[in-house]
C-alpha cells in the first residue's frame, strides 16, 4: 500500500473531516477511505 503526504487548504480539510464523519461514522481509518473513494473517483473520471 502507498503513502502519499498531501497539503489541503484549512477550509478543505474541514469539509472533508466532516463528510466523512458523515457518511462513514469518524471511526479509525475513516479519512483514509474517504480520500481514497475520491481518488478513485476522480481517476475513473479522467
Amino acid at each position: 500500500m502507498g503513502r502519499i503526504n498531501v497539503e489541503l487548504s484549512d477550509e478543505l480539510e474541514k469539509k472533508l473531516r466532516f463528510k466523512t464523519i458523515e457518511r462513514f461514522g469518524g471511526r479509525k481509518g475513516d479519512l483514509s477511505k474517504a480520500v481514497e473513494e475520491a481518488v478513485e473517483a476522480w481517476v475513473i473520471k479522467e
